[in-house]
């Protein structure tokens, strides 16, 4: 097996064993990234001499016999988290110069745990977005390639670690759910990706979107790969006052529990008008998988899941608009001089933020201002809590939900940009679960007509990971997914 198709459970067996030195994979997957990013731009900012000195670092406790969990695994950083001492700009102009003077929870326990870091991932702007194209650093290109040549999005909006992964750029990745954000390009880019349950992981240092949404989870080859990576990213941190106070399982451990005896629930709502035929197919397959390995299954209803997008797209645009007001020319990043202080404010602004994040800050703002608050922001809460008590009584009669992740496979770059809805709707099955707080998983499980790759999702129970990784491993095994983008590292086309 070369270094660049082994999962991070294989290459964490290869290190014990002395096959491979860390220096190695990390040389491996530096010279991957500088081959393949200047085509794919799934890095913004690349960091190969700190790599080096990470994987150095992990070769000597190793050889101590005090290697950390993850000693010597290459991943990729969302640009969202904060890294000391290495630029984090969240996808946008406006923050091009920040240079953080501290360390993201989630990104410190892994570099704690002996992760090492390739570089920062690109994203859509401030994690606005479905496809990538809304970075200020340039759209990311998906690995994998339809037959008429056309560039494809690889989702968003943490597109950049899911090409990263699926390129075998990287063995995993950070990424951030805040609708869909990890799950959907997953989806798109043929690789897993859970979003934990909202509090499992720390939002400490990571740049904020929408703070009652946001939830950062990983992104790997395999579901076991994303189990061992969760459990280093979880855990308590009395600086998130939204984090939870809960023991961290055995994630790994789970992924061999099986689904026999469990009840998985198939919502009618997910039967969505116009869905393709291909994605009706993989998910009947998905149904017959678990049937076989002895899940029961059951229809439930989620019937408020169709306002699912409509109240996301005004919570999250209200918790965005008071987030980003801190960028303002004064504190830091960008800074537009003007003939005074409003002036300044205003071409600041103008100048550092993306056309997406201006119209989501422009929603916001509208739906907060009086008058229109209690006719749209406080109808969407209340049409919230309906959802997640959806989800509350569905979970009353089963262990977990089966459903498609993404109405379609991966589009071409540039295919949707005219119409903002048409891309708002590639979140239609993600979104739901973001609102009620619970976990959902996207699983590779087959290919559409054109070849392209396609997720199925897994629902849980809040703090029920262990369930989610049981049922998406025995997927994931059914489906033997063994496809390959067209351009990786080892086979770039």
């Amino acid at each position: 097996m070369s270094l660049m198709d082994m999962t991070i459970a294989a290459a964490l067996d290869a290190l014990a064993a002395k096959k491979v030195s860390a220096v190695e994979l990390a040389e491996a997957h530096v010279a991957a990234v500088e081959a393949l990013n200047p085509r794919l731009n799934a890095f913004i900012t690349t960091t190969p001499e700190l790599a080096l000195e990470q994987a150095r670092a992990a070769d000597d406790a190793r050889a101590k016999g005090e290697a950390p969990a993850l000693a010597g695994i290459p991943i990729a950083m969302k640009d969202l988290f904060c890294t000391e001492g290495v630029r984090t700009t969240a996808g946008s102009k406006i923050l091009e110069p920040f240079v953080p003077p501290y360390e993201s929870t989630v990104s410190g326990k892994l570099k704690a745990a002996g992760a090492v870091m390739l570089g920062k991932a690109n994203l859509d702007e401030f994690a606005m977005g479905s496809s990538n194209i809304t970075s200020g650093y340039g759209p990311v290109e998906n690995p994998w390639q339809r037959a008429d040549g056309a560039k494809l999005v690889p989702g968003g909006s943490s597109g950049g670690s899911a090409a990263a992964v699926a390129a075998r750029m990287a063995m995993g990745a950070t990424g951030t759910d805040t609708g869909g954000s990890i799950r959907q390009p997953a989806a798109f880019s043929g690789i897993a990706g859970i979003k934990p349950t909202y509090g499992r992981c720390s939002r400490f240092g990571i740049i904020a979107f929408a703070s009652s949404l946001d939830q950062a989870g990983p992104m790997a080859r395999t579901v076991e790969d994303c189990a061992i990576l969760l459990r280093e990213m979880s855990g308590f941190d009395p600086r998130d006052s939204t984090s939870a106070e809960r023991a961290v399982p055995d994630f790994r451990a789970a992924c061999e529990r099986g689904v026999k005896g469990l009840r998985i629930g198939i919502p009618a709502e997910y039967r969505v008008e116009g869905m393709p035929r291909e994605i009706e197919k993989l998910w009947q397959d998905g149904i017959d998988w678990l049937k076989r390995e002895g899940a029961e299954i059951v229809d439930v209803s989620l019937p408020h899941t169709k306002y699912g997008l409509p109240v996301y797209y005004i919570v999250a645009p209200a918790e965005a608009s008071s987030n980003l007001a801190r960028y303002d020319g004064v504190r830091f990043g960008a800074r537009v001089e003007g003939k005074d202080l409003i002036d300044l404010y205003e071409r600041t602004r103008a100048a550092g933020f993306g056309e997406e994040v201006k119209r989501r800050i422009m929603i916001g703002t509208y739906v907060l201002s009086a008058g229109y608050y209690d006719a749209y922001y406080l109808k969407a809460q209340k049409v919230r809590a309906l959802i997640l008590r959806d989800f509350q009584e569905a979970f009353g009669k089963v262990d977990a939900l089966l459903t498609p992740t993404a109405p379609s496979a991966a589009f071409a770059l540039g295919e949707k940009m005219d119409d903002p809805v048409t891309m708002y709707l590639n979140d239609v099955f993600t979104v739901p679960a973001s609102l009620a707080g619970v976990p959902g998983m996207s699983v590779p499980a087959g290919l559409d007509a054109a070849g392209l790759p396609l997720g199925l999702q897994v629902i849980g129970r809040h703090f029920d990971e262990e369930t989610v990784f049981a049922v998406s491993s025995v997927l994931e095994r059914a489906a033997g997914f063994a496809h390959r983008p067209g351009v990786m590292a080892g086979g770039a086309a």
